[in-house]
């Protein structure tokens, strides 16, 4: 069994405000793969419309035992499964005040359903990602010191 998809670079790209936990509705193929773990959420983002919030950019990879006229394709948009009130107070971030709906990572849960962990962030500029840079640098030397002393 696969273990969580995760998106590396949301977090260095983004600043994470706020993390809903979203259901998917996916069709059979797609589940058994990503159950092999053939998906990628580098570049899915989460997008309200009409009411509904919707998983865009997210490549699930065709499944192989599966008939070709039975076959999904593998960019398609997918329905997040969300609260009314979830989706409104995230839509009305993303479109007031220009927040985006970042995918962090996608697994399956205790009872074997997928889940979408989605990151309410704003995006980082060049010099904000080279200050956390440099704070995470100068926590691993404060490590680095404290071991050595002990």
């Amino acid at each position: 069994m696969a273990s969580a998809i995760l998106n590396r670079r949301a977090r260095r790209d983004y600043e994470i405000t706020d993390i809903v936990e979203a259901g998917i509705e996916l069709t059979g193929s797609e589940v058994k793969s990503l159950r092999l773990g053939k998906a990628s959420i580098g570049d899915s983002y989460a997008d309200p419309r009409d009411g509904e919030m919707w998983l865009i950019n997210c490549h699930i990879s065709e499944y192989s035992n599966t008939q070709k006229d039975v076959q999904h394709p593998p960019l398609r948009a997918r329905k997040l499964l969300l609260h009314k009130k979830q989706i409104n107070k995230l839509g009305g971030s993303v479109n007031k005040q220009g927040f985006t709906l970042v995918v962090l990572k996608m697994y399956f849960n205790n009872k074997g359903y997928v889940k979408v962990e989605i990151g309410l962030g704003k995006g980082k500029k060049l010099y904000d990602k080279r200050a956390t840079e440099k704070r995470k640098d100068w926590e691993r030397q404060k490590q680095r010191l404290m071991r050595e002393k002990v």
